[in-house]
């Protein structure tokens, strides 16, 4: 992403697992880690959203932590429907996010991931904020928030979404009543819209602090 960028190799439960790292400039506010989209789709953490989402968390002074699912580029293992790969999640914060205040981000299958894994940590860890970006509840039964986590959160859908379509997104955050930022005139991938994605993340990072 930058010159900044480390290139990183971590032991999964399945076995290697590659990752990169974004140090922002000065000491760090914490780590977010973040989750790319569907492997079997073409998901790699070099999606250009899953890129986004790492740049706006560097820019308000985060480490960002990037890596590639089981089966995923040089990443051992293979595609387990979303359960191996909350493991790998796990593991991604257990070796590389140290100690300190904690952010979950993900896309699309890396958000139903996400909010697998917040499962686990949620009261484990400090985390201090949650991206939320077109997450895939069309496809996936996703779990609910801990009512705690939903002033932390930020959930962005896409109005035109064709992937995972807005009313099943709503269908998701309404029982919860989960606020869902919706971009009109925007598809999944956010194509053209990119620089409003990240504004509207270092918006989110800058208020919750």
């Amino acid at each position: 992403m930058n010159s900044r960028t480390e290139k990183l190799e971590i032991a999964g439960p399945a076995g290697r697992l590659q990752a990169l790292r974004d140090q922002p400039e000065g000491p760090p506010a914490g780590t977010a880690v973040i989750a790319h989209p569907h492997p079997l789709f073409g998901g790699t953490m070099d999606n250009k959203v899953v890129q986004t989402l790492a740049r706006a968390f560097v820019q308000c002074g985060w480490t960002a932590i990037r890596f590639n699912f089981r089966g995923v580029g040089a990443s051992e293992g293979q595609f387990d429907e979303g359960r191996g790969e909350m493991q790998d999640l796990l593991a991604a914060v257990r070796e590389l996010a140290g100690a300190g205040p904690l952010a979950l981000a993900g896309f699309s299958f890396g958000s139903f991931v996400t909010i697998q894994a917040l499962q686990e940590l949620w009261g484990a860890r400090e985390i201090r904020h949650i991206v939320l970006v077109g997450t895939a509840t069309a496809r996936f039964a996703v779990p609910a928030l801990p009512p705690e986590a939903h002033e932390r959160t930020l959930a962005i859908h896409g109005e035109v979404d064709d992937t995972v379509p807005l009313a099943s997104v709503l269908d998701w955050a309404r029982p919860q009543t989960l606020p869902v930022t919706v971009v009109p005139g925007v598809e999944h991938f956010f194509h053209g819209q990119l620089p409003l994605l990240k504004s509207l993340v270092v918006r989110h990072l800058r208020v919750q602090g």
